[in-house]
């Protein structure tokens, strides 16, 4: 069985929002609302959280649904934003999760242009376990069943092949500037939480919060524990300043929880 929390209130008046507002430019269009995430894990935190939703349509999405959808996201709240995976039923029922190019929202932009990296084997298994109906049955009742093996394959190379790079790029980055520049505290917690979120989820099974993540980083990588913390105390809105030697050793926490996925879980 699916895990649930009582959705904040926020989370359910902007879904409610939009399904007002969708029901009315395109009638019938929606079929099923679900909210995933930070919202559906219990772990909401404004102003940094989204609305993650996965929302299924009736039938096939046209270009000229395109220029409502989009006219209707530009008129939603731009905090908390609403974001989410558009999917008609036919790729609903069929799970699918290689990255496709589907309608989908980021940062409250409506977006049909490129890949939707949001549509991955862990869209699914957060979903399961985690989804929450705003409309449409209960999770447990759509038949959906993890996928172990494509979560784990996934992880792992998305560790390897966006997460390692990255690192390195952020290297390359501050390689020039002094141990004491600032350094982008969002891009910060975005570093030292997000990779330890794919390890943590290699090792269990399951899905935990970036909240969560950090008590993660702080239990099987202690040498990170202190910027870890850090990382989760400004997502609490705490004031916290980071500098550039900060983002070198998230860079090297990066490598080091990429390489030990690879060592436990490779093939």
């Amino acid at each position: 069985m699916s895990k649930t929390f009582a959705l904040p209130a926020e989370v359910s008046a902007l879904t409610h929002k939009y399904l007002e507002a969708v029901d009315s430019a395109l009638p019938g269009f929606v079929e099923l609302l679900y909210v995933t995430g930070s919202a559906a894990l219990g772990a909401w935190q404004p102003p940094h959280s989204d609305i993650d939703t996965v929302i299924v349509t009736s039938r096939e999405i046209t270009t000229k649904d395109f220029a409502v959808l989009a006219r209707i996201h530009e008129g939603m709240p731009k905090s908390p934003k609403l974001d989410g995976v558009y999917l008609d039923r036919r790729a609903f029922d069929a799970r699918v999760a290689d990255r496709r190019a589907v309608p989908f929202v980021v940062d409250g932009q409506f977006r049909t242009d490129k890949p939707c990296g949001e549509l991955t084997p862990i869209l699914w298994l957060l979903l399961r376990r985690y989804g929450q109906a705003v409309r449409g049955p209960a999770v447990d009742a759509l038949g959906l069943v993890d996928d172990p093996e494509a979560v784990r394959r996934y992880n792992l190379e998305n560790l390897r092949s966006f997460w390692q790079p990255l690192a390195e790029d952020v290297r390359t980055h501050v390689r020039e500037l002094a141990e004491d520049a600032p350094a982008d505290p969002e891009m910060m917690a975005w570093m030292m939480l997000g990779p330890a979120r794919l390890h943590y989820t290699l090792e269990t099974g399951s899905i935990v919060s970036k909240a969560g993540a950090a008590t993660y980083v702080c239990e099987r990588f202690p040498e990170w524990a202190g910027l870890a913390q850090k990382a989760a105390s400004w997502r609490e809105g705490a004031t916290v300043a980071f500098v550039s030697a900060d983002a070198i050793a998230a860079a090297a926490s990066i490598d080091v929880i990429a390489e030990n996925a690879w060592k436990n879980y490779g093939a």
